[in-house]
């Protein structure tokens, strides 16, 4: 497979060719890509040194796939253009997310429904991968309501300028600033902008990115995201309301039973999510699993994943693996 990296040079981008490296995809012909400033430059994969070449450039060589994480705007101009070379391009930022002729894909919950005719596909939000890889077994099960969410967001689904932002102020160096606050030793409410409606685009990418993964848009999802100075890893804790009531034992049995999921839930042991743990892993981890007392049929839960990996880059090449797998991909 002729496979580009659109943004190889950036976080995420780098994870990509890790994870590829690291999951043995069938790669004949890297093409990375980034901006301007990078062409030209070296990077390696497998141990073999790639000229970073420019976007159009790679283009030109219709690869079989384009990996993207080089930002909406990037995605919007750049990736009907490899659509029309027969590129299936697997985008990363929210471009294409909520467009009505794109399938947005947990490739354990929705792959089945992409086809050969689906040439851009998108890559959903880092909090919301961890968070459906958990509901869409119990959704099944139970039916869900309602959900509130409260993220506790990593540094790192910001980007470089923001991991350089805390690196910066923990070694009490005056740098940029990504944030408009510090970071270090603080909690910022505010992940990505605010709509008119008061809430940020990250707890509307929450709100509608699960109804359209999970394929029902009677859930009431209500969210507040926010950022803290940890490196990496993204943790949220979910307050769901089912439509029918539940044995908290049978929750644990489904999840256990989850592919992708780990349940990390004993609290004689003090065995329970934390992103320190979750690094560098591609499993979505969940614990903390208790009866809401206030609210029939509810439950409360705690899900850590790295959204470097899970979260961003593994979901997409899961994606990729299912297209090469299923013969999804042009010849």
């Amino acid at each position: 497979m002729k496979i580009a990296v659109v943004g190889a040079t950036g976080l995420v981008g780098e994870v990509m060719l890790n994870v590829l490296a690291e999951r043995n995809f069938p790669v004949s012909e890297l093409i990375p890509v980034a901006s301007e400033r990078s062409i030209g430059k070296t990077i390696e994969f497998k141990g073999k040194p790639f000229t970073v070449q420019s976007i159009q450039t790679a283009i030109d060589q219709k690869p079989d796939i384009a990996l993207f994480s080089a930002g909406g705007n990037t995605s919007k101009e750049w990736a009907p253009k490899f659509a029309e070379v027969g590129t299936t391009v697997i985008d990363n930022s929210s471009a294409w997310r909520m467009d009505l002729d794109k399938k947005l894909v947990v490739p354990e919950i929705n792959a089945k429904a992409l086809t050969k005719n689906d040439k851009i596909i998108a890559n959903p939000n880092c909090s919301t991968i961890q968070m459906v890889m958990v509901l869409a077994p119990l959704h099944k099960r139970y039916k869900i309501k309602r959900l509130v969410v409260s993220t506790y967001q990593s540094v790192s689904g910001t980007g470089l300028k923001a991991v350089h932002q805390l690196d910066n102020e923990m070694a009490g160096i005056k740098g940029e600033m990504a944030y408009p606050y510090p970071i270090h030793r603080n909690a910022l409410p505010h992940c990505d902008v605010f709509e008119e409606n008061g809430y940020t685009k990250e707890e509307m990418k929450l709100v509608r990115e699960t109804q359209k993964i999970l394929d029902d848009k009677t859930i009431a999802v209500t969210a507040t995201a926010v950022r803290i100075p940890t490196a990496g890893g993204h943790s949220e804790s979910i307050n769901i309301e089912f439509k029918s009531d539940f044995k908290l034992n049978d929750i644990r049995d489904i999840l256990d039973k989850t592919e992708g999921v780990v349940l990390q839930d004993n609290t004689n042991t003090n065995t329970y999510p934390m992103p320190i743990l979750a690094h560098g892993k591609d499993d979505v981890f969940v614990g903390r699993i208790r009866r809401d007392g206030s609210q029939p049929n509810s439950l409360n839960l705690w899900i850590v994943s790295d959204n470097l990996r899970k979260g961003a880059a593994t979901n997409a090449v899961q994606i990729a693996e299912y297209l090469v797998t299923n013969s999804l991909i042009d010849d």
